[in-house]
């Protein structure tokens, strides 16, 4: 976002509409060339919530959360972010807006400190020196304030990443892919912090592959080639595709999932460590070709909870890729 944009002018309440929304959009569409890669989008965020978009890449889940908060002109379609409409008071929306993209892009030779205050009078911030050390406090940066960004790991990188996005106050965060390249131990601390941020009523949209980060959102969108697939929360999502699982253990899994994939009562099988999770949505023809398969080849077979990793691959594997070349 332009820092010049980012100084904290108008107040972010919103003028009309629901109080507790920070975003509703409605038919977003835009095209890059011949490529339609954000199709009629419509969806709400209330504040305070956590939204994460999940979806394989060049999907247009970047380009839909860069629209839904003024940062990106849809071709059609209207909608509000905090308030403002998100075509017409773009420029006002930038100043609520913290942006952490994927790419960590602070100068490596300057300390914490030193890239939180060039970024401060980038946005042109008043007290910027404050702001500095409140940004620092809040991210648990004290101790590492004077220490060469070059010097730290992915995880601490991150933590600046965040806290430069945070100086200006945002009621919204859009984060990229924001723990990619993370160890698991600095994700969970980062993921830690995004719910301290909606618990002050902050708005957070994240795009992420991490299933673990996906159940710990409030809410989830799923976008394959443009297209909405499904959205709510991850029992809802799990729930609307209607699948029925069981856990296969055997010998020669790989060639039995091959048999099983031609059987009209499997939509699909996923190999899990040694097993086969194995889903179809006639949970009754399912069970029993299992059960029949068990009895005379001395597989073990049991059902299982749908896990939201089963039905993300299912939607995966049947969306239609509308961006590829013509057949």
């Amino acid at each position: 976002m332009n820092g010049r944009d980012a100084r904290p002018r108008e107040s972010a309440a919103p003028r009309g509409g629901d109080a507790h929304l920070a975003i509703d959009v409605k038919g977003l569409n835009k095209h890059f060339g011949d490529k339609h890669v954000v199709r009629d989008v419509s969806l709400q965020v209330q504040r305070g919530e956590i939204f994460g978009f999940l979806g394989p890449n060049g999907s247009g889940k970047t380009t839909c959360i860069r629209m839904m908060c003024g940062l990106l002109t849809p071709d059609s379609g209207s909608g509000t972010c905090l308030g403002f409409d998100i075509v017409r008071e773009s420029a006002q929306i930038k100043r609520h807006v913290g942006y952490m993209t994927q790419r960590f892009s602070y100068w490596e030779d300057l300390t914490i400190r030193e890239n939180l205050d060039f970024v401060a009078r980038v946005y042109g911030m008043p007290n910027r020196r404050d702001a500095v050390e409140r940004a620092i406090e809040r991210l648990g940066l004290t101790g590492r304030a004077k220490q060469l960004t070059g010097s730290l790991s992915g995880g601490w990188k991150q933590r600046l990443a965040l806290a430069a996005c945070m100086l200006h106050e945002p009621q919204v965060l859009l984060l990229d892919e924001p723990t990619a390249g993370v160890d698991p131990t600095a994700r969970r601390d980062f993921w830690e912090e995004l719910h301290a941020l909606a618990a002050r009523g902050i708005s957070v949209l994240v795009s992420t592959h991490y299933m673990d980060e996906a159940e710990r959102c409030h809410k989830l969108a799923y976008i394959s080639y443009g297209e909405l697939l499904a959205q709510g929360t991850a029992a809802e999502v799990t729930d609307r595709q209607h699948l029925s699982t069981w856990r296969v253990h055997g010998d020669n899994l790989i060639d039995l999932a091959r048999e099983l994939r031609a059987q009209p009562a499997v939509a699909q099988t996923v190999a899990f460590g040694d097993a086969l999770h194995v889903s179809g949505q006639d949970a009754d023809a399912l069970g029993r070709l299992l059960h029949s398969l068990a009895a005379t080849r001395g597989l073990r077979v049991a059902p299982i909870d749908t896990s939201l990793e089963d039905v993300f691959i299912y939607l995966m594997s049947h969306a239609k890729d509308n961006f590829g070349d013509p057949a």
